[in-house]
């Protein structure tokens, strides 16, 4: 198997295990660096594995249906990953602080469905990062952070 295959399975594995439905917190101790980055224009940026946990873990407490997926497949080159996706929650549980732009109360009942697409470096087996590129003003207007000003249709 390839390099790039190599990878391509190990972020396959990350989409699956860390974004989608079948989330097992282990998997960032098994395949994230110590001090991967995690950068998305949402959130703020996160580098290391605990904090890493501590925010998808917040993040999985205020969205309990969490699922993020891939939407095509794959692209692969030297020690990076490319992954296209879709996907969101429903805002059902805790407070939620992490958005660059404010704050959740508890339980708003506001839906997010977004897209998105992601870009992971891998070294040695390990994702050392994985900077990502959203519809970050789509997300924020349904949950009612920002509101827009002014009706383009």
């Amino acid at each position: 198997m390839s390099k790039e295959e190599q990878n391509k399975a190990i972020v396959d594995r990350w989409f699956t295990e860390f974004w989608g439905t079948n989330f097992n917190i282990a998997i960032v101790d098994e395949i994230a660096a110590p001090d991967m980055l995690s950068k998305y224009s949402v959130h703020f940026p996160r580098r290391g594995r605990e904090p890493i946990k501590v925010f998808i873990t917040e993040f999985r407490a205020a969205f309990p249906d969490l699922n993020f997926w891939r939407t095509a497949d794959l692209i692969a080159e030297g020690d990076y990953v490319i992954g296209q996706w879709e996907g969101g929650g429903t805002h059902t549980g805790t407070a939620f602080v992490d958005f660059s732009v404010g704050r959740l109360p508890a339980a708003t009942g506001r839906k997010m469905h977004f897209n998105g697409v992601s870009v992971l470096k891998l070294i040695d087996g390990q994702i050392s990062e994985e900077i990502g590129y959203d519809d970050s003003l789509t997300v924020l207007t349904q949950l009612g952070l920002i509101t827009p000003t002014q009706k383009i249709f």
